[in-house]
Formats: C-alpha cells, sequence, structure tokens
C-alpha cells in the first residue's frame, strides 16, 4: 500500500498494537454521492434526453443521492468486520467503493492488494452450465486454469448445488437464484484474498451451507485476509465477525466489537 497508510486517520492516531498490525482497508473521510438524472415530470424520457442534446441545453431535474457521508476507518489484515444498519443505509454502496466501483466525491480509499467484491469478479454468465461458469469464474478471481481444475471439486461440494442432481453440468439460467449464489459464492471463496468483499451472500440457501460459508469465512481470515460482510442476519455476524461497522444515513454511527455495536444497534431497532 502506499505511504498514506502512516497517516493518522479521521484525527486519531495509531496505537502500538495497530501499528504492529498490516492495514489492508483505509477509508478516509469517504463521501459518495449518486446523481439521478431525470427525476422532473416528464422529463426522464428517452425523447426528451435526445432533445436535449440536439439542443444543447443542460439536463434538468438532477437529484443527489448521498449515500455515505464521511465514512472513516482502518481494516486490518486477519479481521472479519460486519457492516450493518437499516435499509438505504450505504452499507452496500461502502463495500462497493472500498471493490473500486464507485468513485469517490471527496475523501479516499486506500487498498492493500485488490479486493473482491463477491458477485462481481465471479460474475457468471446463464447460457453457460455450471462446470464452466466455475472455470471462468475462477479465472475472474485471478486463478489460474491449473488452480480451478484442482479446487474444482471442492467447488462442487462446498455449493451443495449437486446434491439432488447433476446441475452442474446444466446451464445456469436451469438454476434457482439460491443455487446460483451458493456457486458464486463458493468459487470466490476457493481463493485467498486480501479482501473479500461479501454483500447478504449468508442470506441463501439452508442453516448447513451458511455454516459452511461462516467457517470458510473464518479460514480466508486466518490466512490472512481481511473479510467485509454485509448482513440483516445479526446471528452471522456475531458467528462470523470479530468488529462492527454501523451506519446510518450513510454516516458511520459505530465502529468496535461485534457484541457492542450490535446490542447498541438492537436496542436502536427496538426502540
Amino acid at each position: 500500500m502506499a505511504e498514506h497508510m502512516t497517516e493518522d486517520q479521521g484525527g486519531t492516531r495509531p496505537t502500538a498494537a495497530d501499528e504492529a498490525r498490516i492495514p489492508t482497508v483505509i477509508a478516509d473521510d469517504l463521501h459518495i454521492v449518486y446523481r439521478v438524472y431525470g427525476t422532473g415530470a416528464g422529463k426522464g424520457s428517452a425523447t426528451a434526453a435526445l432533445n436535449r442534446i440536439v439542443r444543447r441545453r443542460p439536463s434538468v431535474g438532477v437529484r443527489e443521492v448521498h449515500a455515505v457521508k464521511g465514512v472513516s476507518f482502518t481494516a486490518y489484515r486477519g479481521e472479519s468486520i460486519g457492516l450493518i444498519g437499516s435499509n438505504g443505509s450505504g452499507k452496500s454502496t461502502l463495500l462497493k467503493a472500498v471493490a473500486g466501483l464507485l468513485p469517490a466525491e471527496r475523501g479516499k480509499v486506500y487498498t492493500h492488494g485488490q479486493p473482491s467484491l463477491l458477485g462481481v469478479n465471479a460474475a457468471l454468465m446463464n447460457d453457460l452450465t455450471g462446470e464452466k461458469n466455475v472455470l471462468l469464474g475462477g479465472l475472474a478471481m485471478g486463478m489460474s486454469r491449473e488452480q480451478v481444475r484442482a479446487r474444482y471439486d471442492d467447488i462442487v461440494d462446498f455449493s451443495g448445488i449437486n446434491e439432488k442432481g447433476d446441475f452442474i453440468s446444466l446451464p445456469m439460467r436451469t438454476y434457482s437464484s439460491g443455487m446460483a449464489a451458493r456457486l458464486r459464492f463458493s468459487i470466490a471463496a476457493a481463493k485467498d484474498h486480501d479482501v473479500l468483499l461479501i454483500d447478504e451472500a449468508l442470506a441463501t440457501g439452508d442453516r448447513a451451507f451458511q455454516k459452511r460459508s461462516e467457517a470458510r469465512i473464518r479460514e480466508l481470515r486466518e490466512e490472512a485476509g481481511s473479510v467485509f460482510l454485509v448482513s440483516h442476519n445479526n446471528n452471522s455476524i456475531r458467528d462470523t465477525c470479530d468488529r462492527v461497522l454501523w451506519l446510518e444515513r450513510g454516516v458511520l454511527r459505530m465502529d468496535g466489537p461485534t457484541d457492542e455495536v450490535l446490542a447498541a444497534y438492537e436496542e436502536f431497532t427496538h426502540a
């Protein structure tokens, strides 16, 4: 990572214990703004947009959504960090920004290595068989063909999609959404990551698959990676994460040990 990693973040000087650890992600006063065009009545059609281009008139009815507001944190190697918050609080937006998929309006994100956002790096193709998607998804995650072949059986077994038939040889379009999500997670989890970003993946599948996924996340942490997990299932967060970031309306409301943050969040949601 660049020399920016040695700078103080959010005005708080790192402790000696922090300096002994290796940072993997730094968000420094991060702001993410979406711009939604054509929000005025009757102004959002393709014909209206073409007319504005032809007439060289500026777009009207632009609405800004300030999805992430001044978020700062440092993640360290070996941590598993849960992201919690109400719907629309900015959790998924923050993951996409860390993955480099959304530009910052203000502030910076620094990462060590290449972050992998589950479901993006291992993008699957509906017209291809599950078998071919394992190969393509593994290549997209940065594995060699030999590595994918060596881990192929483990990927299929982990996903559990063949438990009721030879689904791996069928096109992805024949899969349920849960089967596709399990295969996607299995491909991503087959590789060691510097930073793995997971958005609601553990909400799919039965409890047995969730338990396998949680165990694999713990292994990824122990293999010197960092894991970020967005989930509305507080039990999955408790079982998987040692630290939690709580966002509300784009603001980082609390950052701390899992039990403390979840207790505060549950009190907030039940108030």
